[in-house]
């Protein structure tokens, strides 16, 4: 259980669901009166809640009516007495409903800021997502702490900030990302033209050989108008590519889901077609995040294996480098949340590189990613630990490029 992710709503029952946190753990330290239970991975928890990790641990105390202590500079967060996990964790989902979800949309990605009105201090939620502000209960005794114990706002990097950003996007995504990085937002899409559709097909295959709008029958007519409808909804849900992927029910998290149920149903050629037709009717088709979720749905542990079966597919989808990242970053996914196995067995290296003998991904597309940690797929700490796995694979690439030089 170790280092597993979850939701930080767990009432989301959606891999695909944004917003997630390592799940907490204990530890039963001691005997007698001096027994404690100590929360190993408290910071890492409070990280993913853009809290303090000494709010929670708080919580933890005046919920329990437990003695707490905190040695921050040794990482160490205690609450006195033996406490089950998961009893633990159940209070931590009140701490995440009182202190960081936005009482009107639910969403966690709030600050808390203190208001002073007249000589009472308040406390509010100010969410960054839909704008609301929202107070908390100062009736709860978490709340005396929080006053005696500010948050300290994150300081924003200028180094790394576009012109132009607005100020309140949050301060630690500029400071924790390398340069250039931004998960691929960044690209100048004039720079590159998009590919015809059938030249990036496997003309071999099924799904090239698949006439997509050429049916000009009455049932084909109206599969299109609903198609086109899809495409207007799923605009003005998510605005453009830019737009939010995290409600359940937004067209990415329904293509995932429709993807798990029916993987296996049939033939990998007729289900490629079928995956495209579904996303098309989500109006996502063209999307490069679709393609980050098909990595995550489609593929099992025989990744490896499994990739030369929908390249077709998959090359139909990938039409420019943000695509190609899109798809390294379904990868980051699939092996930091779904596979971690593949991060201690050199699975990352072969899944690279089959991408790579398909000409999935493009080696300069690849030895950037390989170099630029990112939280836009999975948490910082996961991205490192994805991009150490790859390093065999980028050698290879350095070392493949310098042989073809020194034959010029």
């Amino acid at each position: 259980m170790a280092g597993q992710i979850v939701n930080i709503r767990r009432d989301v029952d959606d891999k695909f669901y944004r917003y997630r946190m390592p799940l907490l753990q204990t530890k039963i330290e001691g005997k007698g009166n001096g027994i404690k239970t100590v929360i190993p991975n408290m910071s890492d928890v409070a990280r993913a809640l853009s809290r303090p990790p000494t709010y929670p641990t708080k919580f933890f105390g005046c919920e329990l009516g437990a003695q707490t202590s905190f040695d921050e500079k040794n990482d160490r967060y205690i609450v006195n007495g033996a406490h089950d996990a998961n009893r633990l964790r159940e209070l931590l989902d009140g701490f995440i409903d009182k202190f960081v979800l936005c009482k009107s949309c639910k969403n966690p990605e709030t600050e808390l800021v203190i208001l002073k009105v007249n000589r009472s201090e308040d406390i509010i939620r100010d969410c960054k997502a839909c704008g609301e502000r929202t107070g908390v209960d100062m009736r709860h005794k978490l709340t005396t702490f929080i006053v005696k114990n500010p948050p300290v706002k994150a300081k924003k990097s200028k180094k790394n900030k576009p012109s132009g950003e607005e100020n309140g996007e949050k301060g630690d995504e500029n400071a924790d990302v390398a340069d250039n990085d931004a998960g691929g937002e960044s690209d100048d899409e004039l720079t590159r033209k998009i590919k015809a559709e059938a030249a990036e097909l496997n003309h071999d295959a099924t799904i090239a050989n698949e006439d997509w709008s050429a049916d000009t029958s009455p049932d084909a007519v109206q599969q299109r108008i609903k198609a086109l409808e899809g495409s207007m909804a799923a605009t003005a849900i998510l605005g453009d590519d830019e737009g939010s992927d995290d409600d359940a029910n937004s067209p990415y998290s329904q293509l995932g889901r429709w993807i798990e149920e029916n993987v296996g149903t049939e033939d990998s050629k007729t289900f490629s077609i079928n995956i495209y037709k579904k996303a098309e009717e989500l109006g996502i088709e063209k999307k490069h995040k679709a393609v980050s979720v098909i990595v995550q749905a489609l593929f099992t542990e025989n990744i490896v294996t499994e990739i030369p079966q929908y390249v077709a597919l998959l090359a139909k989808l990938c039409t420019s480098e943000k695509h190609q990242k899109a798809l390294l970053g379904g990868v980051e996914r699939f092996v930091g949340i779904s596979h971690p196995e593949f991060l201690t067995n050199s699975g990352i290296p072969k899944i690279l590189m089959a991408f790579y003998q398909v000409d999935l991904i493009e080696e300069e597309v690849v030895t950037q990613w390989g170099t630029h940690v990112s939280k836009k797929f999975v948490d910082k700490e996961t991205s490192k630990k994805v991009r150490k796995a790859s390093e065999p694979f980028l050698k290879w690439l350095a070392e493949a490029d310098d042989d073809d030089e020194d034959e010029e």
